[in-house]
């Protein structure tokens, strides 16, 4: 009764506002999905339509809206996904008797990844649309950084009146690692002839994350709308960018191939469950989660579930996390007709995984291990990273060692276009010989980490050569020195340095030592960091 009041107050207001006589005013035109899928899809940011009305609809069921991920668009919910067929969220959505709305954000338009800010006032503004449209709440269903870019309409530009509830699907809402290694000193001549720096790309550092987490989680606004979270842990198809990625993500523990399960849940959310049935991709289909998620759907009012605990973790958990690292990664600029060598160091005889990304398949490479055996392209596995993936377009070359040679290992790389770029990662199945202790936010006049041995390092002799670079948010270098640290102190206590004003650095640190066999040996880590006043 009192939302039946509301639509006619509404309409009464409108009619004393607007002339009865000679307006221009056009009735709102809002698009239907007729059978199943558009008739003609629309990539315009910021046009939304309806799905086809259930013949079981149920009026007392609030509306769903799905926000997609990055590089996404509407048909994410009912097209094609990556490796999983087609995706039936829609179809599932339908059955059940809700009606459905599909929107196109910034990112629809095919030029790249925008920001949560800029996304998130589209949707602000679109969601008052809906919400007219319907005169109730609607509740929000969201993957990846949809959900990110949900949590900035609803708190940041006070579109939280609109909706309900919001489930999120595998979310980054603390950053994702990958994000990292994109924006790191390595990966900066890839990401961007691949046109992988953008805007959305940057803001999922881990250091941007926690800038924003700042900003959102104080704001009295996050917790006017009950936000549930679900991920899942598989890596997707062996060899996959997803499986690559996920290998990546394996330092920093379970993750679903983008994104680590820490990462995926909120401190004030609910986390329904982690399936280990899923991958980054498939954990939007219908037939994967949408039975389990359902409950959550029957109603836009905000009250906490009695059966469901809420989250235990907490920002200030995870900007503590350290990181470690049992990689080494290596990258640049790949001239013309030009052969490139890097150096790959194996300290001891374990399995190991080299990944060679490009921005073109047309490169030659050869892999020669320390006894002069040589592998090339043949020897490889052969993919392509997908748009969602953190290196969507590049040629990547997997080989996969039982046991690597200990030794120094040379690649060799010559491409045949004129603009390409590479990235090796060699990720070694052992024990991680360091841990990072820094923050992923921290204060400007007192930008420290320290360097520690892990526990299971194994023995080694002389001094370690720490080399840091910092990169600011133009890719420009900030500062590059060198450290040397015996190997009889276990931490190692250090400085960012030169850097004079706040803001988010991504941090590379690369580490070279020797065993005690006389063997050298290669780590690096990546971090991004959110320098405040």
């Amino acid at each position: 009764m009192r939302l039946m009041r509301r639509c006619v107050a509404l309409l009464i207001v409108f009619f004393i506002m607007v002339p009865m006589i000679s307006t221009n005013v056009r009735a709102e035109v809002v698009k239907e999905i007729k059978t199943g899928f558009p008739d003609q899809e629309v990539f315009t940011p910021g046009e939304w339509f309806l799905g086809k009305k259930p013949a079981n609809y149920d009026e007392s069921k609030p509306p769903i809206l799905f926000v997609q991920g990055r590089n996404g668009n509407a048909d994410s919910w009912y097209g094609k996904t990556v490796y999983h067929d087609i995706n039936d969220m829609y179809d599932y959505a339908l059955k059940a008797g809700y009606q459905t709305v599909f929107i196109q954000l910034y990112d629809a338009a095919g030029k790249g990844s925008a920001s949560q800010w800029d996304n998130g006032k589209l949707l602000a503004q679109k969601l008052e649309e809906i919400y007219n449209h319907f005169c109730k709440k609607v509740n929000i269903v969201a993957h990846s950084k949809g959900g990110i870019d949900t949590q900035a309409a609803l708190v940041g530009y006070g579109a939280n009146r609109f909706v309900g509830n919001v489930i999120t699907l595998a979310t980054p809402h603390h950053g994702s690692n990958l994000a990292d290694l994109s924006y790191s000193w390595w990966a900066g001549w890839l990401a961007s002839i691949l046109g992988q720096k953008d805007d959305g790309t940057y803001s999922l550092q881990m250091g941007e994350m926690a800038k924003f987490r700042s900003t959102i989680d104080n704001n009295p606004a996050a917790k006017l709308n009950r936000y549930y979270t679900v991920t899942g842990t598989s890596w997707g198809p062996v060899f996959s960018a997803l499986s690559m990625g996920g290998l990546y993500l394996s330092s920093y523990g379970s993750n679903d191939g983008l994104v680590n399960e820490w990462s995926a849940k909120l401190p004030y959310g609910t986390h329904l469950f982690t399936d280990s049935r899923f991958d980054h991709d498939n954990i939007r289909k219908g037939s994967a989660v949408f039975s389990r998620i359902e409950p959550y759907l029957r109603t836009s009012n905000v009250a906490v579930p009695a059966l469901v605990a809420s989250s235990t973790s907490s920002n200030e958990n995870i900007e503590q996390l350290n990181t470690t690292s049992n990689q080494n990664i290596l990258g640049g600029e790949l001239p013309q007709n030009q052969w490139i060598e890097q150096t790959v160091t194996v300290d001891k005889k374990s399995e190991g995984i080299v990944s060679i990304l490009t921005a073109s398949s047309n490169v030659e490479v050869q892999m020669i291990s320390p006894k002069g055996k040589m592998y090339t392209n043949k020897d490889s596995v052969i993919t392509t990273g997908e748009e969602e993936s953190f290196f969507g377009g590049a040629t990547i070359r997997t080989f996969k060692f039982d046991k690597m040679d200990v030794g120094e290992w040379k690649v060799k790389m010559m491409a045949k276009q004129s603009k390409d770029a590479y990235l090796v990662v060699s990720d070694y199945n052992d024990d991680a010989p360091f841990v990072l202790q820094m923050p992923t936010k921290v204060k400007v006049n007192k930008p420290e980490y320290k360097l520690k041995k892990s526990p299971v390092a194994p023995e080694m002799k002389g001094d370690l050569s720490i080399t840091v670079r910092v990169v600011n948010k133009e890719g420009k270098l900030v500062s590059e020195y060198n450290e040397l640290q015996h190997v009889n102190n276990n931490t190692f206590t250090g400085a960012l340095k030169d850097i004079k004003q706040s803001g988010v650095y991504n941090v590379t640190m690369d580490i070279k030592g020797m065993n005690k066999e006389g063997k050298p040996y290669n780590r690096t880590i990546v971090k991004s960091v959110y320098v405040e006043k």
